[in-house]
């Protein structure tokens, strides 16, 4: 359904009910409608109990899994990074032409600061302008500063904003596009729209666990478009950037999946309510 995208750690997490509790019996059901078989999700589920994720009271089909404190508090989606994305489709968050770099020298007795600085950087969406110099379109001074002190890098951090950032004599969308690779974020974006469309057109004739499957394989593939994704905004990205018609099939699909599903008590289908409406 999502390519093989989905792993069953992912789905028995996204299985999660509003009581922080798991039907395996429903758990079953989805993973055989994503094509996964009961041995897979057998093994997955005493792994993550090993690890103290989850609880699990009773066996097979009956049982109940009970996600710990840590796993709870683990799992939620950064609405934040959803709220923004859908507010720059509405025009209601525009750009304010800044350009946010960044650039760092940590010594290699400290290689670990280094990664996970660089780590930090990319997470935020920042592109490599050369060698230890980033770039990204939004201020992300404060989680980088972070980052560098709790690692011990701070000393070696250097941030600074610009209006004019010439890259190899490329402005605006023209930098933009050299600097992410906006063909593959455009390939991830069309995966998207292509699965929310079939969902769209699956959801009022599915079945229970069939309408379950599609919502978590709708945002999975949400995410794997989005993780690599800057966010640039509309002034520096093509016109009609398919990202913007993606993100409103999928919210068109996020909606009809929760309106069927109204009676679930799964917390995925309403993960991303908050984030979507206009503020």
């Amino acid at each position: 359904m999502a390519d093989g995208l989905i792993s069953t750690r992912a789905l028995i997490e996204a299985m999660l009910r509003e009581d922080a509790t798991i039907d395996a019996g429903e758990l079953y059901a989805v993973a055989e409608a994503l094509g996964m078989g009961d041995q897979q999700v057998r093994l997955a589920i005493k792994r993550l109990v090993t690890e103290g994720r989850f609880t699990v009271d009773g066996r097979g089909r009956g049982a109940v899994l009970t996600a710990t404190d840590a796993t709870r508090a683990g799992i939620e989606p950064d609405r934040a990074h959803v709220r923004l994305m859908y507010a720059q489709d509405r025009g209601e968050a525009p750009w304010d032409g800044v350009w946010h770099l960044a650039g760092f020298a940590v010594p290699e007795a400290q290689r670990e600061a280094r990664g996970a600085l660089r780590d930090a950087i990319v997470a935020l969406g920042g592109a490599p302008v050369q060698g230890g110099l980033y770039a990204s379109a939004h201020a992300w001074e404060d989680s980088l500063r972070v980052t560098a002190r709790t690692t011990g890098a701070d000393a070696y951090l250097t941030t600074l904003s610009c209006t004019d950032l010439d890259v190899g004599g490329a402005r605006g969308a023209a930098a933009a596009a050299r600097l992410w690779p906006l063909d593959e974020l455009a390939d991830g974006h069309r995966r998207l729209a292509d699965l929310a469309t079939r969902a769209l057109d699956r959801t009022a004739e599915a079945e229970h666990a069939e309408r379950l499957a599609l919502t978590v394989a709708l945002v999975a593939e949400f995410t794997r478009a989005h993780e690599p994704d800057p966010l640039l905004p509309p002034q520096l990205l093509p016109p009609d950037w398919i990202g913007v018609h993606a993100r409103a099939l999928a919210a068109r699909a996020w909606s009809a999946l929760a309106e069927r599903e109204a009676a679930s008590p799964l917390r995925l289908l309403r993960w991303f309510d908050a984030p979507l409406q206009p503020h």
